[in-house]
């Protein structure tokens, strides 16, 4: 079948789509966008969006369109909903209640007043500015320029009255424009909402944007961008939102800006117009080598060239070949997957497709976790979509080329992460490892050559055709190309999902993004990688995100879990927490990994009890190396890592459970007491009424003591003590 046959069926399914959306949506029709994942769901999504249509049907306008999108992964402001007004900046709002529903409508749909309270804008909405404009932050451009271009602008504003000189100017994540051949000094500067990128190479190139575009309303052309990023446009949506000004975002480039059941939505932003250059002008060499060109690496945990692994597939002689999207997201707290599955399926639809094309496969397999039910519905409702539209099925978009998926649900066990453990799960079998070689690419299902990606791999994967692999390569570090999305969570500000350039500095998404540790305490380390990664100290923060550079600092980076752990943590209880989550996990199979788990786990337990004996340190790091070194898969081998790092870095806070029998962080109940203080207890029986377990006694006005053999170590009674007599120690 000839290119312009299929370059035919796909233009004409575009067509359709915008053709559709034109009559939906007119371009004078006012839009309210509410979450509908998981997360917004559970925080009263439905519930806001009911109210919404209530109001909506009251007010008899037919110019306002209600619209359910995705998560945006902004955990800590669900339910989001945006506001699209025609000829005005986007307005996000966050925490939304029906109450905040009621007044945006009526204050900000009927009378244009932004509901100030439950903005996540940064503007005053008495003056609001007509332009906003981002900076890019990343390394490479502002290391390129001996000047600072936010600065400039903001100098520059200065001269000019309200409100143009309040203009928001804020310093965005990498835009991944610039070159990393070329030695040209150049920025990069988006000016919203007229949505237009400037290179900038001199302060003179600001105060021109500033006088002709900002004061004279006539953009200047000679400094236009040619190019546009794939990340530019969720900047344009969301970008005044200080927590996601600061991301790039590219595998979640469309989650909480399409709706997720909707292919029309999908083919309106370019999605499978990868799909169709492939089809039309490439082979599996030249798919495989913009893979290798973007440096993409697995993004499962592992790190593997995805190259490498789709060429070993291609050179296998079986030419019964199957592509896998591992979806088995098991790690405690990371839902990534998840919420790319329920905002975006078709995106990882499309890169699956792309894969199979690449090594020849005519059949693939979602294996899914049971548990995530709103992603196998979406999922099971965008496959079907993709077959009545022929994008799955027999000769896709008129091609030579036929494949088509289906679903495996998992029964929720944390080893079919594993390749082969999730191999013989999918073919009906206990899900067990298996010793390697052969790898999966050699013997797979069935005995026949299979890939393995995961769902943020493959997310990746329009993108690198559609916006080249060079401008994916320029986005990530020396050794890893692109972005890394991480499931933010612990002891921070603002929690969510954060996607940002391999090569991100940790204490730029701890601080920057995630707005530091909460309640201002003292930040101790940074857990990545799941219960199978290390915690990095906090004097190690400034480490570069990458694959290499985590694993030298005794972590990895798994499939994207990111915890951070303050002053007041545990680091023994932590470890102990991880290990008998891999030890609960742990499929059996082999010694190391049941046993070794186990031991390691009961001296932990004596450690946090108050039992352990002297040289348990010695004998955990011993034990700990040796599971290392010879569990049978991934999975075993990886599991002593939080003792291993832990051990590495505050090595002095498990002899202190061990030789002193206290806990520094106080956190570890059989290792703590609580005392009165004789010198500051008036007596006001304000404890002794609030113990749970009545083990405080003493008079009205006399000193009160506590009976150390009934304490539960609740804590109550120094939480109510009004005048410090309670003492943790």
């Amino acid at each position: 079948m000839s290119s312009s046959t299929v370059e035919k069926h796909f233009e004409k399914l575009r067509a359709e789509a915008i053709e559709h959306l034109d009559r939906k949506r007119p371009g004078g029709v006012t839009r309210i966008q509410v979450g509908s994942a998981t997360c917004e769901n559970a925080a009263g999504a439905d519930d806001v969006a009911d109210e919404f249509e209530k109001h909506i049907e009251a007010s008899g306008r037919d110019d306002v369109l209600l619209e359910r999108r995705g998560c945006t992964g902004n955990c800590g402001e669900e339910p989001v909903v945006g506001v699209f007004i025609p000829g005005k900046p986007p307005v996000n709002y966050g925490n939304v209640t029906r109450e905040a529903a009621h007044e945006i409508f009526t204050s900000h749909i009927q009378h244009d007043r932004i509901a100030t309270q439950w903005a996540l804008q940064t503007q005053d909405s008495t003056s609001e500015p007509p332009f906003r404009i981002h900076v890019c932050g990343g390394e490479r451009c502002i290391h390129k320029l001996d000047w600072n271009v936010q600065e400039k602008l903001q100098e520059a504003l200065k001269a000019y009255e309200e409100p143009l000189a309040s203009t928001l100017v804020f310093s965005a994540n990498c835009f991944g424009l610039c070159s990393t051949e070329s030695a040209e000094k150049v920025g990069y500067v988006l000016v919203s909402p007229d949505n237009i990128m400037y290179r900038v190479q001199s302060p003179e190139d600001v105060d021109k944007i500033v006088t002709q575009h900002l004061v004279g309303g006539t953009p200047v052309e000679e400094l236009k961008s040619s190019e546009r990023s794939a990340t530019q446009r969720f900047s344009e949506i969301y970008g005044d939102v200080a927590y996601l000004h600061a991301q790039t975002r590219v595998a979640l480039r469309n989650c909480g800006v399409i709706h997720p059941e909707s292919l029309n939505d999908y083919l309106s932003v370019d999605g499978f117009r990868a799909l169709s250059r492939v089809l039309q002008d490439e082979d599996a060499d030249s798919v495989i080598e913009k893979m290798s060109e973007a440096k993409i690496r697995g993004r499962g945990g592992g790190g593997f060239q995805t190259a490498k692994k789709w060429r070993f597939a291609t050179l296998e002689k079986d030419q019964e070949r199957y592509f896998v999207c591992n979806a088995d997201e098991g790690d405690p707290g990371a839902f990534m997957d998840r919420d790319m599955l329920e905002s975006d399926p078709f995106n990882v639809i499309e890169g699956m497709i792309i894969g199979a094309y690449t090594i020849g496969a005519k059949q693939g397999y979602f294996y899914i976790r049971a548990e995530y039910p709103l992603a196998i519905q979406r999922l099971e409702y965008a496959l079907q979509q993709c077959r009545e539209h022929g994008l799955l099925g027999e000769n896709i978009l008129g091609s030579d080329f036929s494949f088509d998926i289906e679903l495996r649900l998992g029964a929720g066990a944390f080893v079919c992460g594993e390749e082969t453990a999730l191999i013989h799960s999918i073919e009906g079998e206990r899900g067990q490892p298996r010793i390697r070689p052969p790898y999966p690419t050699e013997s797979g299902l069935w005995g026949h050559p299979t890939v393995i990606n995961n769902v943020e791999t493959l997310a990746n994967v329009p993108a690198i055709i559609l916006y080249g692999a060079d401008w994916f390569e320029r986005i990530g570090s020396q050794a890893s190309g692109g972005t890394k999305v991480f499931a933010l969570a612990g002891k921070v500000k603002k929690t969510g999902l954060v996607e940002v350039p391999m090569g991100t500095r940790l204490s730029d998404v701890v601080y920057t993004i995630g707005g530091g540790v909460a309640g201002e305490k003292a930040l101790k380390a940074v857990q990545t990688g799941g219960p199978a990664g290390g915690c990095i100290p906090a004097e190690a923060c400034d480490t570069l995100i990458d694959f290499d550079t985590l694993q030298a600092q005794g972590s990895i980076m798994g499939s994207g879990g990111m915890i951070v752990l303050a002053e007041d943590d545990c680091m023994v209880d932590v470890a102990k927490f991880f290990l008998q989550f891999t030890q609960d996990e742990s499929c059996g199979k082999c010694t190391p990994c049941r046993e070794g788990t186990k031991r390691m786990l009961e001296i932990l337990t004596r450690m946090t009890s108050g039992t352990a004996e002297a040289g348990d340190v010695d004998k955990l790091e011993r034990l700990a190396l040796l599971v290392q070194k010879s569990s049978l898969c991934g999975l075993g081998r990886a599991a002593p890592t939080p003792v291993l790092s832990t051990l590495k870095y505050f090595r002095e806070e498990y002899k202190a459970h061990v030789e002193d029998k206290t806990c520094p962080a106080k956190r570890c109940t059989s290792l703590i007491r609580y005392e009165i203080d004789p010198d500051k207890c008036v007596g006001c029986t304000l404890c002794a009424r609030n113990c749970p377990v009545s083990c405080i006694s003493g008079e009205r006005r006399e000193t009160h003591e506590i009976d150390q053999t009934r304490c539960i170590k609740c804590g109550r009674c120094f939480e109510v003590c009004r005048f410090d007599a309670v003492r943790l120690i």
